[in-house]
């Protein structure tokens, strides 16, 4: 269970929002008044990408440990890149770009992980010589 991505999750909830539902990402969600006199405006795209890019942040929290099953992690989460591709290139609801920044996230994710671990490894490896 613990070798599940993350990043599994937003896939799931547009498919969910957009393919089901029909989200209309553009709808404003709330807006504020700043002091300089402009008004800020949040939609369900930037609430959308804001929970997506807290997702990455854990799965980068959660590629930093050592653990037996990362490998098979990286594995799946190089899998929902490529479905996120997939899925950008052939689902017409899916050609947004709140998608395209969803696989972005994605791809990050993937090359995060990568490079985390091999620096976890490369540490943990020269933790463990000893020089004569």
């Amino acid at each position: 269970m613990g070798s599940i991505p993350l990043m599994l999750l937003p896939l799931i909830a547009y498919n969910i929002l957009a393919i089901v539902f029909g989200a209309q990402w553009n709808a404003e969600v709330t807006s504020l008044p700043m002091m300089s006199g402009a008004v800020w405006t949040m939609t369900a795209h930037d609430v959308f990408l804001l929970c997506t890019l807290f997702v990455l942040f854990i799965e980068i929290l959660k590629s930093s440990r050592a653990s037996h099953s990362s490998v098979l992690e990286h594995i799946l989460s190089t899998i929902v890149f490529v479905i996120c591709i997939v899925e950008f290139l052939l689902v017409d609801r899916a050609a947004t770009s709140t998608f395209f920044l969803m696989t972005v996230i994605s791809f990050v994710d993937v090359v995060a992980g990568f490079s985390i671990t091999i620096r976890a490894a490369r540490r943990d490896f020269s933790v463990g010589t000893s020089e004569l």
